[in-house]
């Protein structure tokens, strides 16, 4: 109409949370009724899973739900949990570091401590419960993010179902740190979005000591203060806040090798943590050194020669063209409508998994943290494609607890 004003993206924030009408048709509740909704699927397919699994290095034939959930990383942070993390880095050679507890941050093993000591619940109940709550979190928080960066209600809640119906997302109700990780990184980019940088202290410190992304992080910040410094003249970026951009950007990368330092301090080996990470995939390719954005040229060749039997350089040209594929997407008009600051923070994530991570089976779970994405594919309003894609993901379910979290005897694809 003509004279009237077009809410700020604020303004239309809190007018899609002001509660209106009954309490059944609140945001919350109508994000944690899609979230619990989800939960009965993924148990339910869980412990389908669980009737039908057989002996395995973690568990007897046909395990419950609990026990069923706290197997591969789940024992590694009971570890931490109790035992803490070793004073000399284990070796089967004298030479090789090995498998151990330092690649697992104390942040999650360390709330389901405080946990357990007030429920006085075991391990696997306490870790579960911790996973389900943080994942219900992190929902709500999505929710608002989404509803933060102009998509308005409809997609923002279709974005949450995509959330909470994803072909990962039985990790929500796992022993595994990414529960609490997503709240932490959904509160982050939320304040992030809304420039209170002050806040982002604490969550970026607690982020840090939950999953190692830090230096990621901190790329983020730094472009998104570089990007406020560029446009400062049609969005003004006083003083204060100049201080504090700079100031977080530089906390983040400080925050973000922390871990590696004390591990370093622990072992008084400087590469303890690095060498404790590539003891995963020595199986694949042997020991080796971390040489920045090699691994996935390393994972291209050994994927293409040892498990497909062709020549290796056809897994190079195969990842090289996903690569470019991936950037181009970044670029499409439903990405942009993400706003400039979870653009960075997904281009700033990618680089980071491209620079050091070895693509293998975990490579769906390390993708979690690219979430905000869901609210690109949730554009499109018509309900065959959103009907359509719930169904795929939960298939999907299906497929990743098949082939990452059943165990089939000498199991090579873990989650």
């Amino acid at each position: 109409m003509p004279g009237s004003a077009v809410p700020a993206p604020a303004e239309a924030d809190e007018a899609a949370l002001t509660p209106r009408g009954p309490w059944w048709s609140r945001w919350w509740v109508r994000v944690l009724g899609v979230f619990l909704a989800s939960r009965v699927v993924t148990t339910v397919i869980l412990l389908i899973f669980a009737a039908g699994q057989g002996k395995n290095p973690w568990t007897g034939a046909h395990p419950d739900y609990f026990s069923y959930a706290t197997i591969w990383d789940g024992l590694w942070y009971n570890i931490v949990a109790v035992s803490g993390y070793p004073a000399s880095l284990p070796s089967n050679d004298g030479l090789h570091v090995t498998e151990n507890a330092w690649a697992f941050l104390p942040g999650y093993p360390g709330l389901v401590d405080v946990v357990m000591f007030v429920t006085r619940l075991s391990w696997a109940p306490a870790a579960v419960l911790v996973s389900v709550l943080c994942s219900a979190g992190a929902a709500l928080v999505f929710y608002r993010l989404m509803l933060r960066v102009g998509l308005g209600t409809s997609t923002s809640m279709f974005a949450v179902v995509l959330f909470c119906f994803a072909p990962v997302s039985p990790l929500f109700q796992l022993a595994y740190a990414e529960s609490l990780y997503l709240l932490l990184l959904a509160a982050a980019l939320l304040l992030l979005v809304e420039r209170r940088y002050g806040w982002l202290f604490p969550v970026v410190l607690a982020m840090a000591f939950t999953r190692p992304s830090g230096l990621a992080f901190a790329l983020a910040v730094g472009l998104h203060v570089v990007h406020r410094w560029l446009h400062r003249r049609d969005d003004p970026f006083p003083v204060r806040e100049r201080v504090l951009g700079v100031s977080l950007a530089v906390f983040s990368a400080v925050a973000g090798i922390a871990w590696p330092a004390i591990a370093a301090v622990a072992t008084g080996s400087w590469t303890a943590y690095t060498d404790t990470e590539l003891a995963w995939r020595a199986p694949y390719i042997g020991y080796t050194h971390l040489v920045p954005f090699t691994p996935w040229f390393q994972g291209a060749n050994w994927w293409a020669s040892v498990m497909l039997g062709v020549p290796g350089w056809l897994g190079v040209i195969a990842l090289v063209l996903l690569v470019i594929v991936y950037a181009v997407l970044l670029f499409s008009p439903a990405v942009r409508r993400l706003g400039v600051d979870l653009r960075f923070w997904i281009a700033a994530y990618s680089l980071y998994l491209f620079a050091v991570f070895f693509p293998q089976s975990s490579t769906f779970r390390l993708l979690m943290p690219l979430f905000p994405l869901l609210g690109a594919i949730a554009i499109p309003k018509s309900r065959a494609y959103r009907v359509g894609l719930v169904v795929l993901s939960v298939a999907l379910q299906i497929g990743w607890i098949a082939l990452c979290w059943g165990v089939d005897g000498a199991d090579w694809s873990p989650p």
